[in-house]
């Protein structure tokens, strides 16, 4: 069996794959200050939680863009499923021509979702991923990664409206009917989630213009995925397992040098 692992900002998500299939995921927020003990005791609860054996583990894949986590990460798999992790980064073949000016500065869950993406539907295709952070990013028919977007996640901008302002209140996401609010709470959803839907349908479309290619899908991924295709029309599908995908297959072509 194989582990891949997508270690985010604000969530760690875990997918356990025998051959191609998914049996197992979960998730755990990302905690910073949890030492290489409480990260291996977490996988042997979890393990034994869904009647798997650590022991049957084969391979550990990680994509991480949290490097002060890593190494009390890394020590966990190392000392309680007693494997040497493969960490998504330089000299990682990918299947993708990388044509970032700097490869050492994309983020691995960028490589794997385009890996993912261009693999499972082909090219040309733009991966937008709702994270801590919102990333565009976009593959050629070729299968080139061209590179992207990067823009504050839907959170943060909430979050700022209120850290940032004196009398603005804290908000929880939420879609309105209307887009005029006659409150301040409901205002403020609505400029977050319509300010967010109009940023996704705008930068689509920019991309899509200077990427100069016909049929461009766009596949989203992300937890907030789902919320924010309800209402845009520039997503043609959401995959919330894009990522760990992309890790498995990126895996597979890394597996004769493991």
């Amino acid at each position: 069996m194989l582990l891949a692992i997508n270690v985010g900002n604000t969530n760690i998500r875990f997918g356990v794959y025998e051959n191609k299939k998914m049996i197992a995921h979960w998730k755990l927020s990302t905690n910073r200050e949890w030492t290489a003990d409480e990260f291996g005791m977490y996988f042997i609860s979890f393990f034994k939680h869904e009647n798997l054996k650590i022991s049957d583990i084969e391979a550990v894949i990680i994509a991480s863009v949290v490097p002060p986590i890593m190494f009390s990460f890394e020590h966990a798999i190392k000392k309680y499923l007693e494997k040497d992790p493969i960490l998504i980064g330089p000299g990682i073949k990918t299947g993708i021509n990388i044509k970032y000016e700097n490869p050492r500065e994309l983020g691995a869950d960028r490589i794997a979702n385009a890996v993912a993406a261009y693999e499972i539907y082909g090219g040309p295709i733009i991966v937008v991923d709702f994270g801590t952070a919102t990333t565009y990013n976009a593959v050629s028919s070729k299968g080139e990664f061209l590179g992207g977007v990067i823009c504050p996640g839907i959170i943060i901008s909430a979050e700022a409206l209120y850290m940032r302002t004196a009398r603005l209140p804290k908000i929880d996401l939420a879609k309105h009917d209307a887009v005029i609010g006659r409150n301040t709470s409901v205002g403020m959803q609505s400029g977050v989630f319509y300010g967010y839907v109009g940023q996704v349908d705008y930068l689509v479309k920019k991309i899509k213009q200077e990427m100069n290619e016909e049929n461009i899908k766009v596949v989203a991924t992300g937890g907030l995925a789902k919320f924010i295709e309800s209402e845009t029309k520039s997503i043609d599908e959401v995959n919330g397992r894009l990522t760990l995908e992309g890790l498995r297959i990126i895996y597979e072509k890394n597996r004769a040098e493991v």
